[in-house]
Order: C-alpha cells, then structure tokens, then sequence
C-alpha cells in the first residue's frame, strides 16, 4: 500500500514539473547537440563532402581554403611536414568552417597523440589491412571508456571550446562524439578484410585508395573486371557494416552509382570557390 502511494506522489510530482513547458521544448531538451565537428555533422545530416589537401605549411592557404571545403586533408603520410607546422595551421584561425583532419603515417600512440592534442578533429589511416589496426587507430584516437587516449597539455580545448579548466573538462567529454575514424582500403589483403575491418566499433568510413588499390593489386586498368570487382567489394562491406563511404580522386568508374560516396578527397566546394591552385594563370602584363 505504502509503494503505491509512493508511485501516486511521485507521478504527481512529474506531472507537475512538466506542467507548463511544450512538447517542443521538452523535445529540444533531449535532442543531441550540433557537434562542433561540421564534417561530422554534414554527414549526418546526409550531405556529401568535399576536401582540399595541404601538403606544406601555408597558415594563410589553410585558413582562406578552411572557409570553403567541408575538411581539410592535413598530408602526414608523403610530406615532409611537422606537427608543428599543423599546430601553427590550425592556431591559426580556430573553429574553422573546414574541419581539420590528417591521413597519418602509422597507427603508434604517440603519433595519433600528436595529432589530436593539436586539435585534429578526424584521423584518416591509410593501408589498413587488418582489424588490430583499425582497432588501434580509434583505441589512441579517443579518450576512456571508447578508448585509451591520454589527457594532455596541447592546443585542443583552446581550439574547440576556449580557455580554463572548464574548457578542457568540456573538450573531454565531448570530442570523442566529435571525433572521426578514417580506415583507407588499398591492398587486396585489406579489401578481403573489408568487412571486418569497416565493422570495428569508432571507425566512422571506409576510404577507397584508388591509386594505391591499383599498385598493392598491378591492376592498374581501373575498368578491368578484377579492378572493379575490389570496388565493389569495399563498397558492399562498407554499407553492409553501416559505415560511410569515400574515395580519393579522380574516381575511376565504378559498379555502383557515384551518389553511394559520402566524402572524397578533393572534390569541389559546394560554394563554388576556386582555390589557388585551379584559378587560371593572370593574362601577362602587356609590353
């Protein structure tokens, strides 16, 4: 009798917290916040991405370019870059429109520490061939209990949330939703893993190397059945496990419909910004 009366007063109680406010605002209550990751976000919301690639220290390219794209691709794995080269990039012009990401060189902590404590907000790992290392590329990429990054004195929390202790406890539990996992598929071990490796719990997307599939296979006739079978084995994984798709550019022909790509490296902005690099030359100066 006493549980019963307890249960009354207790629903009464509810009842009247909730008197007064509207079902829109209860539902806004509950609803997930935006994520300051806009890449992620993007997604999400069913948009497709586009990339510019930064290959040297230019802070003032990665900040005009940042107002553009959907992310930008830092390249750790052939250029000859530093972290800190990036870490002055990305102080450069905080909050950016672009989300900052990079294709790694190897999955070691103390490389994907780096880039995050720097304010990386997407870790792209290129060669995947096994699910250890897809598994260590989101382990070292988030913090407990999704993963086992380390808490650190770099930029970051200024980048993404502000100064002060306040700011860092907000940055910790709120990057690893706003952190990305990029598997890239380039061999023809990683595309007879694809499946595995795309389910790993944290990996967001599986990239399609379409170069590197080529070399790591010798089949470099992209229109050739084996060619075309790989693609199609990665893409039918990568959906089967429920994960984004992307690819690098050119995008060969493929035997799904290019809609299936979520995100390319490259790619063209959706404001129809031309960057330095596609802008024709000035008409020389005349005599």
């Amino acid at each position: 009798m006493r549980i019963d009366i307890a249960k009354t007063v207790g629903y009464a109680l509810l009842a009247a917290l909730t008197v007064g406010v509207s079902a829109p605002a209860r539902a806004q209550a509950t609803a997930a916040p935006k994520l300051y990751n806009n890449a992620k976000q993007k997604l999400l919301d069913g948009k497709t991405l586009s990339s510019y690639t930064v290959g040297r220290p230019d802070a003032a390219l990665y900040c005009e370019v940042a107002k553009h794209y959907d992310f930008v691709w830092f390249e750790m794995q052939h250029s000859t870059m530093t972290w800190a080269d990036i870490e002055k990039m990305i102080a450069a012009c905080p909050h950016s429109v672009a989300t900052p990401m990079v294709r790694i060189a190897d999955e070691l902590e103390s490389s994907i520490q780096h880039a995050t404590d720097i304010g990386l907000l997407g870790i792209i790992m290129p060669t995947v061939d096994t699910v250890e290392k897809a598994q260590a590329a989101v382990r070292y990429a988030k913090y407990p209990p999704e993963g086992r990054r380390s808490m650190g004195g770099g930029q970051a929390p200024r980048i993404w949330i502000g100064e002060g202790p306040e700011a860092t406890m907000k940055y910790r539990t709120t990057v690893n939703e706003n952190m990305m996992v990029i598997v890239m598929i380039e061999t023809p071990i990683g595309v007879a893993n694809a499946y595995e490796i795309a389910s790993v719990p944290g990996v967001d997307g599986v990239l399609i190397a379409n170069t590197d599939l080529a070399n790591f296979s010798g089949w470099f006739d992209r229109e050739s059945g084996p060619y075309q079978g790989m693609l199609k084995l990665i893409h039918d994984a990568t959906r089967r496990a429920g994960k984004y798709l992307g690819a690098t550019g050119p995008v060969p022909p493929t035997p799904f419909p290019r809609s299936d790509f979520n995100f390319y490296q490259g790619g063209e902005p959706s404001d129809g910004y031309k960057p330095p690099s596609a802008r024709p030359a000035p008409a020389p100066a005349k005599p």
